[in-house]
This record gives structure tokens, C-alpha cells and sequence, in this order.
């Protein structure tokens, strides 16, 4: 949409088969069109998809006879005779002199609504609009409403692009592809793929029009075809313009995760819970889960094996960077964090160490004037009603700090306990970690070193190979034996530090939870060597 717009009847300008939006009206079209006809005087539309709104507006605006016209900072008014009025108050003293019938549309006006003059006149301008035929969107990619107006506006946070759109938008992408462009072969086999086209369009979603049909075109570029590492990319820069999120590139698979069979067989039932198959079959997208138990047994590792599984983007989000200085900014931080993850759905949001975040919600009545616990309180709020395809994965070491609200059913689709692994998920980690590092387990004793290492972790025993290279790449010599099981000695696990804190943990868990791991029962597990004081 370009500023110099006609105006009544408005005829939608030509744009680029790229950019044109799909005629079907969503569910955000919808309702600005009830406002309209409604006439509700004041209308505050977010989005920062300015030209596919005013698309929308236009197309509105016809199917009514009325006309439109878009002012701007920079070049004022779009009809004839209003493009010198570039201030923002002269703007609206015009709105409310002219005669004329019509719709207008303020771009940027979030940058001077908190004038004290522009809301009094804002105020006028509802009063006035509403025994007229006029009405007055404010387009802006943020909203700002001040408190003393915000009861003359209705709001309307405007849709990203739906499924349909992008599958258009995919398709005029294709039409520019010619015969002699080198993903062509790729481009019949891909018109004649719908599963292949919805997978791309599923992981589109959360990207502007513009950013689809920007990464589209980058994909047919680099990679000859549409690639959805490419796609997952983008979504990265949006999660890195967040600042309480992280884009995590998962470096880990099931079959580098030793034991937790429970866990990866509850998973792997789930890996095409977000496909349209699913949605059809009646199945609801899953919600979550939530990992407790003993620190280094593999929940941040499971976390990213999901991910890599399920062939989704993995977001952390750093509770501690939700938290702001000013009055409100922490529970806005958290708002946005989630509208952020829910943006580029269907996704994996990971909340590692979730009771270090939310520590302190029973006395931060005190402490900080409640703001951890309304911070809580938007963040389990929204796992319990939320219906975006986002998958969220706690996890937490310590279940005596976590809040009661989150262990409630509702809020996870499971919780699992995760304890030290057994003697069969020992054996399993030591070789996965031998592999890892280009020997052949079948040159140690792997028996001897499992029997060497009850009671540890699957992260002490990572430390146990490590340092066993250590030791031997000092003396110019290779890894073996002797040299694996000189570690073991010298290693001091968790287990025998926090033996108390163990037990109690799993006495929580036979009620609580689920199991992770299917070799024994809780009440069957090795038990914890003391300490010989």
C-alpha cells in the first residue's frame, strides 16, 4: 500500500503475486469488519504487517462504498488536499471537521498518543465519530494505549498469516521459478506433494508475509527447494529480537540418551502430534512435561533429543531475564515471552532448572512486592488455557521448591521422575560416551567400570571418560582400563553428598510422578553407599 492511496470507492493497488494476500477472511479480518459496522469510532489494530492490514481496510472499505484515507507523520494525508498536515493534533482536528464519511487510518500514532493534547482530542474524535459515519484505526506494531482513554478503543491484535496464506504465498513463489532454475525438478515433485507442502507451511507459521516470502525465496537460493532448517532460521531472528529467549540448535538424538526408556517411549508416541493426521484423528496437541529429579541424569539432554526428534525449534526461556526493574515490566516481560514462543508455533519452550526461576513464590509477598508470584501466576495461567501448539518441557531438581499450582494435573501432560541410571543404563552411558570419542567399547572392561560406578550420574560418568583421556593424552599414551577405572576412584559423586536429599526424593515420586527409566521400581534401586567417616 503506498501512501499516496485514492480515496472513495478505494480500488486495492496492484502489488507483486508474492505479496498478495489470500481473499479468505481471518478471524482478525472478521473482526474489525464487526467494528466497522458496528461503528465503534475508535479502533487500535497491532501488527507490524502495515501494508496487508491497510489490504484489508481497502477491501472493507469497498465492500461498504466508503472511503479510505492513510495518514503519516511523513507525508500526511492520502486523499487530495490533506498531505500538508503532518501534525499529529492538525490531523485530528481535521478528522473531526471534515464532512466526508469515511475511514481513516493513522499509521505510527502510538509515538504521540500520550501527548496530554492528542488524548483530549482523541476523546473529542469518539465523541464525534460516533453520531458520524467515521471511523478511526491507529495502526502500529506496538500498543500503547495511555489509561485514561483506553476505554474508547477497541483493540484488535491482527492475525499472522494462516496456513492458506502461506500455501499461496509458497505457490506464487513457484510460479517465478522458471524451467531453467535448478530447483525445477524439485518443483513438480513438490506440486504434487500436499503432505511436503503443508510440513513447509507448518513451519512458516509465526513469520509475516513478508518474511515468508523473503525465507521462501532464500531457500529456493541456497538450497534449491524448500528447506526447513532455512524456515526454523528465520524464526531464529525473531527469537533473538526477544531478549528473554534463546534459539537452541539441538546437538543431541535418542540414541545418544542412555536408559530413560519409559520417557523416549512416551515421546516417541507423540513425534506427529502437530500434524494435520493427528487433528483429524481427534488427538489434541500435547502440552508438556515436566522432568524432576536428581541433577546430571539427562533432563536438559532429553530436552534437546525431543527437539531433535520431533524436527521442531527449541526456545529457553531465562526466567531471571523475564525479571525488570520498573513496576510491571516483569509481568509484561513474561507476556511477551509468550507471545513471542507462540509466534513461531509449533516449537518446544524448555524452562531449565524451573524452581531456580520461581523460587520465591510464597514469600515474594514480602521480598519484592509480589512480583515473582504474578509472574507465576501469568505463566501457569497460560499453560493451563493456552491452545497455541507450543510443547513446554520443565525441568527441576529440587520438587520441594516448585509451587503446588504446577504439579496439579492440567497444567503438563505428565510428570516424570528421572533418577541415577542402573546398572544396564550405566553400561549403556559408558559406551555411548567411549563411542563419542572414537574408541571401540568392545576393547574395555565395561563390566568392571559399571560395577566401579554405582551410584553416579550420567554426567559423572561423561567426567569419568574425559578425564580419563586427561590422563593419558599427559602421559603420550591411549585410554584404557586402567585408566577409566583411576577415574572412578578419584570421582566423589552427587549420590553420596546429597544420599538424604535422594532418598527423599524418590519416596515423593513413588506417588507423584512416572517413571522415566523401565529398569526397576524405586523401591529396587541400588542402594546409596554411606560415607565411611
Amino acid at each position: 500500500m503506498t501512501q499516496d492511496a485514492p480515496t472513495a470507492p478505494v480500488a486495492e493497488q496492484p502489488h507483486a503475486p508474492v505479496f498478495e494476500d489470500a481473499l479468505r477472511k481471518i478471524e482478525s479480518e472478521k473482526e474489525i469488519d464487526f467494528l466497522l459496522k458496528a461503528r465503534y469510532p475508535l479502533i487500535y489494530v497491532t501488527s507490524s504487517e502495515e501494508e496487508r492490514v491497510e489490504r484489508v481496510v481497502i477491501r472493507l472499505a469497498n465492500q461498504r462504498q466508503r472511503k479510505v484515507a492513510f495518514w503519516s507523520s511523513t507525508q500526511g494525508f492520502s486523499q487530495q488536499g490533506g498531505s500538508d498536515i503532518r501534525d499529529p493534533l492538525a490531523a485530528l482536528n481535521h478528522m473531526i471537521e471534515s464532512k466526508e464519511s469515511a475511514i481513516y487510518v493513522l499509521r505510527d500514532f502510538h509515538d504521540y498518543i500520550h501527548v496530554p493534547d492528542i488524548k483530549r482530542r482523541l476523546r473529542d474524535l469518539a465523541r464525534e465519530f460516533r453520531t458520524s459515519y467515521k471511523n478511526c484505526i491507529l495502526l502500529s506494531p506496538i500498543q500503547k494505549i495511555p489509561p485514561e482513554i483506553e476505554k474508547e478503543f477497541a483493540v484488535v491484535d491482527f492475525d499472522l498469516p494462516g496456513i492458506p496464506d502461506i500455501q499461496k504465498a509458497m505457490t506464487d513463489v513457484l510460479r517465478a521459478v522458471g524451467p531453467e532454475s535448478k530447483a525445477f525438478p524439485w518443483k513438480r515433485e513438490f506440486e504434487q506433494d500436499e503432505a511436503a507442502q503443508l510440513k513447509i507451511a507448518e513451519a512458516a507459521l509465526g513469520l509475516t508475509l513478508v518474511e515468508i516470502q523473503n525465507v521462501l525465496a532464500k531457500s529456493l537460493v541456497q538450497a534449491h527447494r524448500y528447506d526447513i532448517d532455512i524456515i526454523h532460521s528465520e524464526k531464529e531472528q525473531i527469537i533473538r529480537k526477544s531478549g528473554t529467549l534463546e534459539f537452541l540448535h539441538p546437538d543431541a538424538s535418542f540414541g545418544g540418551v542412555g536408559g530413560l526408556e519409559l520417557m523416549k517411549a512416551w515421546l516417541r508416541k507423540r513425534s506427529k502430534a502437530f500434524t494435520k493426521e493427528a487433528r483429524a484423528f481427534g488427538l489434541p496437541e500435547p502440552r508438556g512435561i515436566l522432568m524432576l529429579g536428581i541433577p546430571g541424569c539427562g533432563k536438559s539432554l532429553m530436552a534437546k533429543a525431543v527437539a531433535e526428534l520431533w524436527k521442531l525449534p527449541l526456545i529457553r526461556l531465562d526466567v531471571g531475564k523475564v525479571f525488570g526493574s520498573l513496576v510491571g515490566s516483569s509481568e509484561e516481560g513474561m507476556r511477551k515471552a509468550i507471545k513471542t514462543a507462540e509466534s513461531v508455533a509449533p516449537c518446544i519452550l524448555w524452562l531449565d532448572e524451573l524452581e531456580k526461576g520461581l523460587a520465591g513464590t510464597q514469600s515474594s509477598g514480602a521480598s519484592d512486592g509480589g512480583t515473582t508470584a504474578r509472574v507465576f501466576g501469568t505463566f501457569i495461567t497460560w499453560l493451563q488455557e493456552k491452545r497455541s501448539p507450543v510443547f513446554v518441557i520443565g525441568t527441576a531438581n529440587n520438587v520441594k521448591q516448585l509451587p503446588p499450582e504446577l504439579l496439579r494435573k492440567g497444567r503438563f501432560d505428565e510428570i516424570f521422575f528421572v533418577d541415577l541410571p542402573s546398572a544396564t543404563e550405566r553400561k549403556e552411558i559408558i559406551e555411548i560416551h567411549i563411542k563419542r570419542r572414537g574408541r571401540d567399547p568392545e576393547r574395555f572392561d565395561v563390566k568392571a567400570l559399571v560395577d566401579a560406578t554405582e551410584g553416579f550420574s550420567g554426567s559423572e560418568l561423561e567426567q569419568v571418560v574425559i578425564s580419563a583421556l586427561y590422563d593419558a593424552f599427559d602421559k603420550d599414551d591411549e585410554i584404557n582400563d586402567e585408566y577409566l577405572l583411576h577415574s572412578c576412584e578419584e570421582t566423589v559423586p552427587l549420590s553420596r553428598t546429597m544420599q538424604e536429599d535422594i532418598a527423599s526424593m524418590r519416596d515423593w515420586a513413588k506417588s507423584r510422578a512416572r517413571l522415566a527409566s523401565s529398569e526397576v521400581q524405586l523401591e529396587e534401586r541400588e542402594p546409596i553407599r554411606k560415607i565411611e567417616i
